[in-house]
């Protein structure tokens, strides 16, 4: 089915371009492919500015919420 049926038809600029970047990747070694793929993957699982910023806002918000209901509380009362 797949080869025999594509014999006669000619490869389009797609599939050669899929060759050509196919076989630069190949003239790789081993190594440089395999710390391409971990420094990728470090990039990807890397914490990055906007969830610090998120976690901080976060743990503000919190902080002003609770001292907020403590003064509301507090000042209700009469402190003699």
């Amino acid at each position: 089915m797949g080869k025999k049926d594509a014999a006669g038809v000619r490869a389009g600029p797609v599939d050669q371009y899929r060759k050509q970047i196919g076989k630069q990747d190949y003239k790789k070694s081993k190594k440089e492919i395999k710390s391409q793929k971990q420094r990728a993957e470090k990039k990807k699982s890397a914490i990055g500015v906007k969830e610090i910023i998120l976690v901080l806002i976060a743990f503000l918000a919190v902080m002003v919420a609770v001292y907020a209901f403590l003064f509301w509380q507090l000042s209700g009362k009469d402190v003699k």
